[in-house]
């Protein structure tokens, strides 16, 4: 599922400026931030595949 693919690159992609941010980099967290939104989106859009998945069946 192409979706869900998408959404594991995401999270990897985030990672290194979680790091930061923990850290105390205030730009690495308000990048984080921004990332996590388009995390939220793409979670979204694996939801919907899975339901219209199921409701094919």
């Amino acid at each position: 599922m192409q979706e869900y693919e998408n959404l594991k690159v995401l999270v990897a992609e985030i990672e290194g400026d979680v790091n930061k941010a923990e850290g105390g980099n205030k730009a690495a967290g308000t990048r984080v931030r921004k990332q996590m939104q388009r995390v939220k989106q793409a979670a979204q859009l694996v939801r919907n595949s899975i339901l219209e998945i199921r409701s094919a069946q």
